[in-house]
């Protein structure tokens, strides 16, 4: 058990390191994965302005040709009025040439409809363009100046990847999934020593009884107040002149 604490507990100086080198990224990366969101959310908008921009164009090209075979059968009609032999037939005709005009003063007000709605749309898609090529540029940037932290600190930064993953072979799955649970919880303290007869995570008293089984490394042991995991100062110092 000695040595499944030892891993678990070189686990979280290596997280601790890799921390640090995340805390000198500052806000980038937060800033850049808002950025990315904002592009992804105003991608959607833009397909969804560009699809009505298209509709309404599309109808309104169909209606245009509707209205032009609508007024050149008008004009056939108005012809055939000339040759008609009886008031039914008179009558019929009318009919028909009432309804094609009434036809083309609807699609007309289609028309003019879908034509605002499409340059409506047109308008917003280019407003909608000149935003995504903003926040185009301010991404390009984030991405440069994190570019330039991780260059600086690359070589380190793969020596702890490296150092965590063996690591991450030595370690219990059930104690792995433990220790990510509670660091994730605790702000990236998982695991503790105890100092002063305190817990080193939320500083609660620990019993002297529970202080000597706690040095004994047979077993992990857990804050009754916080729950992270606490180990005692000699095996943190033993630890540390190992590395």
């Amino acid at each position: 058990m000695e040595n499944k604490l030892r891993n678990l507990y070189s686990l979280q100086i290596v997280d601790n390191a890799l921390d640090e080198l995340e805390k000198l990224k500052g806000d980038l990366p937060s800033q850049k994965k808002e950025i990315e969101d904002s592009i992804a959310g105003m991608e959607s908008s833009r397909n969804a302005i560009e699809s009505t921009m298209r509709d309404a164009f599309s109808t309104r090209e169909k209606d245009d040709d509707q209205i032009v075979e609508l007024r050149e059968k008008l004009e056939r009609y108005k012809n055939q009025q000339h040759d008609v032999r009886n008031n039914r037939e008179y009558d019929a005709l009318t009919r028909e040439m009432d309804h094609a005009a009434a036809t083309i003063t609807r699609l007309e007000k289609e028309v003019g409809i879908l034509e605002g709605k499409g340059m409506n749309a047109k308008s917003d898609l280019a407003a909608v363009d000149v935003q995504l090529a903003e926040l185009r540029i301010a991404l390009g940037e984030k991405e440069v100046a994190l570019g330039e932290i991780s260059k600086e600190n690359e070589q380190e930064e793969l020596k702890y990847r490296h150092e965590r993953e063996k690591l991450l072979a030595r370690i219990d799955k059930g104690h792995l999934h433990a220790y990510e649970r509670i660091r994730k919880a605790k702000k990236g303290r998982a695991i503790v020593p105890v100092k002063r007869g305190s817990c080193g995570g939320c500083f609660a008293r620990v019993p002297p009884q529970r202080i000597l089984e706690i040095r004994q490394n047979d077993k992990i042991h857990h804050c009754e107040h916080c729950g992270r995991i606490i180990i005692s100062d000699e095996f943190v110092e033993a630890t540390s002149t190992e590395a």
